[in-house]
């Protein structure tokens, strides 16, 4: 067989079993979610819950279908099959690109936009609201102290109102006698808050980047190998890829 049909054909193939593989990922997320609704059925009153789990379990089988169609039209080389093939992945396609430039503009905006509603956030904490249980986990799971670094805790309206105090979710892990003094430095977390999870969204948009051009660039692979399959002009001259 000739190498670059060879090539074109395995390409298409893997392709095929992403599709399977994402196919059967979204398919078990979605039997997960509403075998935990049933589970707790009793306690959840609103039936249309399900429904995003049914949409998902729809895109899965969708999915195996498209694996099903790209898998059968590389082997049989029809035309009609790669070219529906070809159109699903520069659907997919362009929508990863489109996913990737996005990404790379937010990076640039991450620590603009959490600087300002992490002051906005702060100011607002009063021990009770919704803000105060967001800054709590943030200071609790990042292991950090205001937005900067702790000193910041003493220009919000609930340092002073607590006795000069940082709340509790400042201090460090495993500490028992920490009263949130500052006093107690030793007993708190000091850095603040910006850079970390500043550092931790840039991570993650990062990885995720990554995946995305990978699969990019796989797809690009797959475009290619359509046009070199679907371009043959002898129909007898067909090659199966076990030959």
């Amino acid at each position: 067989m000739d190498c670059g049909i060879l090539t074109s054909k395995s390409i298409l193939l893997l392709l095929s079993l992403i599709f399977w593989a994402a196919g059967a990922a979204l398919a078990y997320v979605g039997s997960y979610v509403i075998k935990s609704y049933n589970s707790f059925e009793d306690f959840v009153s609103n039936k249309y819950s399900v429904i995003p789990a049914a949409i998902i379990i729809c895109v899965a089988v969708v999915m195996f279908v498209i694996g099903i169609v790209g898998c059968c039209a590389t082997l049989r080389e029809s035309k009609v099959g790669l070219g529906f093939f070809l159109l699903i992945i520069m659907i997919i396609f362009a929508a990863e690109v489109t996913a990737f430039v996005f990404g790379f503009i937010y990076r640039g905006r991450i620590k603009g936009d959490l600087e300002k509603s992490m002051n906005g956030v702060f100011q607002k904490y009063d021990g009770v609201n919704s803000e105060t249980h967001a800054v709590d986990y943030l200071q609790f799971q990042m292991e950090c102290c205001g937005v900067n670094n702790i000193t910041d805790w003493t220009a919000i309206p609930w340092f002073v109102q607590h006795n000069n105090s940082v709340p509790h979710s400042c201090c460090k892990a495993n500490t028992t006698q920490c009263t949130g003094q500052l006093s107690q430095l030793d007993l708190l977390n000091t850095q603040g808050c910006e850079a970390k999870l500043e550092q931790m969204l840039q991570d993650v948009l990062s990885y995720a980047m990554l995946v995305i051009l990978g699969f990019a660039i796989i797809k690009l692979f797959g475009m290619l190998s359509i046009c070199v399959i679907a371009c043959r002009s002898k129909k007898n001259d067909y090659q199966p890829l076990y030959a």
